[in-house]
Order: C-alpha cells, then structure tokens, then sequence
C-alpha cells in the first residue's frame, strides 16, 4: 500500500472548534511546518512515520487524516461513484473490518446518515468485485480501519482515518463523571495558560481529574498516543508487511533489509518511554468537594499512570493546597513563573442553576486573589455572567468549546483583582 512507503503526502490533523491554534503551536513544536490550516483543521505533509507519530504524540488533535480523493459531488448516486472508483482492496482486507463517520451539508441529503451508509457499500462491493469477498462493517472503530467523508455542499473529500476513535479518547478516563472535561480541551487549556511543566499546577473542583490528569501526562512527557492499544492504522493492508529500507533497530535488530510499520511503531512507543522524565517533577493537586469525585479522579490518573505524581484531596476549593511561590516578583503577563491553578465549574448550562452558582464564582475570584497570588489563574465558563462575578484583572479571553457549549478561557495574571 503506499500509505507505507510514499515519502510525501498532505496530512490532515483535525481538532475541535476554536483548537486549531494549539495543534499549530503543538506541530510545529515537533517540527512540522504548516501549509494550511482552517478553525477546526491543520494541514502538513509527511510520509509514514510522520502519520505514526502524530498519532502517538498530538495531546490537542481529534483525528489524523490522509485524503484520497477530492472532487465535485452533486447527490448521493455520484457520491458512491466516487467511493467506488477508489482501490480499496489495496486498502482494506477483504477479511478485515472498517467503520465510516462523515459531516454532510448538501441540500441534496435530508438523511445526514445516508451517506456513510451509501460510503460503506460503495468500498465493500468494490472489494467484493476484485477478491471475491468483503470486509464486515459497523460503527466500532476499536475493531479495524476507518474512513471519513466531509461533504459540503458539492466538494467531497474521502479520507482515511488513520486514528479511528478520535485521540482524545486515550484510555485512561475509566470513571467520567458528570460532565467531564475533554482530554484535548484541558491539554490545550493548559497551553494556553503557558504552564512551564516545572511549576506548580492547582486543580480545584478536579471532577474526574482531566486538567491534573494532563498536566501530569505533560509533566512527565509521555505520549498520549501510548495509553492507547488500538488506532485504525494497524487495519490497513501492510501493517506487518516488511518495507525495504525502512529501520527500526530496537524492535528488530535483525532485520537489515527492512522492517513493518508494526515494528517501526514499537520503536516509536519505546522511545518514547524512554524519554520520559519521572524526577523533580511539579507538584500537581487536585481537589473536589465530593470524595466520590476523588476516589474516580484517582482511578482514572491509576489508568493513566500518573496517580504517584499527582496529590488528591476531598475538601472544598476554599481548602485546596497551595505552595508557597517560587519567585513572587516575577511578571505573570506573558508565562507561568509561579505556576497554574485552573478552575471548570459549573455552568449554569447542563448542571446547577446559574443563580446558585454565583456565591461559588465570586468565592473563586477570592481564593485565587487571596491565596494564588503571583500564579498564573485560569477559569473556563460556558457563562459570561457568571465570570464576572470573579472580579479579577484579565489578559485574555481565550474562545473554546466543551461539548456543543460556546465558552472561555478567562487567563488571570497573578490572580489581581481589577485597578490593583
């Protein structure tokens, strides 16, 4: 397949609404240079490897995407047309399984789950046609490899997802929750409150440990690609097929010739394992009123393995540790010098009621200038109302979405409060 051995193709990471700037900052800290990039979408050119490790490594992304084919489509019968005229069975194995997700907008479609369907046939009768078999389908994306339509208005575009299920489900959140915080949305939170991974990192109101969780994962470097045993790449044809040239001399020292993507993938795990940092770490805290939500907080950082890093506490916010400041001088306009506390309450949206919530915010404003100050503060709120009531100087309002909810990042510096 030559997915395996082109040295040159456009990848396609996908994100959330509003994420993209995050993912941008992420790929090119590895090195990728961007040639293109939309609110939800980052585009850089890679081969293989590349596609391998943006996968294990991307803490932002929603998906890793490889295009086959873009062109005009003007109803559904084109559109099985053009899914047909794709050479799947070098793709997929007639054996094998793939699932098919896809976003529609074309006023031709009333049934949004009609092409997805009409995708899945046009790929199995194509395979059926050149080998006499077909592949099952379904909608599990842990079993085997995975397609994507975007269709909008008459521009389709067939991909192959190379993740599967999205990236930020790594694996590690065993117990969720009420209303529990994306694993993408708290990475990319935490890098947009510039938190150096060596200061101190406060975690009120924790619910099921996500933000801590990923500072942790952050702190310690380890690729969150490698909590995960399955990615819909290990289903494409080739995968354990050896590829002249290609080395990876940890995971098959023997093989002078060439190695599989598998074995290639191994060594990218390994490395990565080894390059983790697990001395002087930041201390990392998380609290929350419920000792329910700590106790499933602890089991979901035991799965990802990062417990031992973090400290747990059942008490109210107003009670969470704080440590004393490193450098209490220091400027906290452009960076984190003291360190982070983040808080997710409540909205008023999905759970509590707003007028309820508003001696909680106003206690937070007060907890982050009476006892964080000097930190770097952070409080995301589906609630503009709400916000205001915390009554702190801020730089920024950083725009993100948890869910179908429109919210912001309010970033304090130094946790002062406003005129100060």
């Amino acid at each position: 397949m030559k997915l395996w051995t082109d040295k040159n193709y456009p990848i396609i990471i996908s994100c959330a609404k509003h994420l993209a700037p995050w993912t941008i900052q992420e790929v090119e800290g590895m090195g990728y240079k961007v040639i293109d990039k939309s609110d939800n979408t980052v585009v850089v050119r890679g081969a293989m490897r590349d596609m391998l490790r943006l996968n294990l490594r991307l803490r932002t992304a929603h998906r890793v995407l490889v295009p086959l084919l873009r062109g005009t489509c003007r109803h559904i019968r084109e559109l099985y047309d053009k899914v047909a005229s794709i050479d799947w069975e070098n793709l997929f194995d007639a054996d094998g399984y793939f699932s098919v997700s896809s976003i529609v907008h074309n006023d031709t479609v009333r049934d949004t789950r009609l092409p997805a369907l009409v995708t899945k046939d046009a790929i199995a009768d194509r395979i059926r046609s050149k080998v006499g078999r077909r592949p099952d389908s379904g909608p599990d994306y842990d079993l085997g490899a995975a397609v994507f339509v975007h269709w909008e208005d008459r521009r389709v575009i067939i991909y192959l997802d190379t993740s599967g299920s999205p990236l930020s489900k790594r694996g590690y959140r065993k117990i969720p929750g009420s209303a529990p915080m994306q694993e993408t949305l708290a990475a990319a939170c935490i890098d947009a409150l510039k938190w150096d991974r060596k200061t101190p990192f406060i975690s009120p109101m924790c619910g099921s440990g996500t933000p801590a969780i990923e500072a942790a994962l952050a702190a310690i470097g380890r690729a969150p690609g490698s909590l995960r045993s399955r990615f819909a790449f290990m289903s494409i044809k080739g995968w354990n097929q050896i590829i002249p040239g290609e080395t990876a001399p940890r995971s098959a020292p023997r093989q002078r010739f060439g190695v599989t993507p598998e074995q290639i993938w191994k060594d990218m795990v390994l490395e990565a394992a080894e390059n983790e940092k697990t001395d002087n770490l930041p201390p990392i805290y998380a609290t929350d009123i419920s000792p329910e939500a700590v106790q499933n907080a602890q089991i979901n950082a035991h799965a990802a393995g990062v417990n031992e890093y973090i400290t747990f506490k059942a008490c109210d916010f107003g009670d969470t540790p704080v440590p004393p400041l490193a450098n209490p001088e220091a400027d906290c306009s452009k960076s984190s010098p003291n360190g982070v506390v983040f808080f997710n309450p409540e909205y008023g949206i999905r759970l509590g009621d707003a007028a309820e919530l508003e001696p909680i915010y106003t206690r937070i404003g007060t907890f982050m200038h009476d006892k964080c100050a000097g930190m770097t503060g952070g409080l995301i709120t589906g609630n503009p109302d709400l916000a205001k009531l915390v009554e702190l100087y801020y730089i920024a309002r950083v725009p993100f979405f948890n869910g179908p909810i429109d919210c912001r990042l309010f970033v304090y510096p130094g946790c002062k409060a406003k005129g100060e």
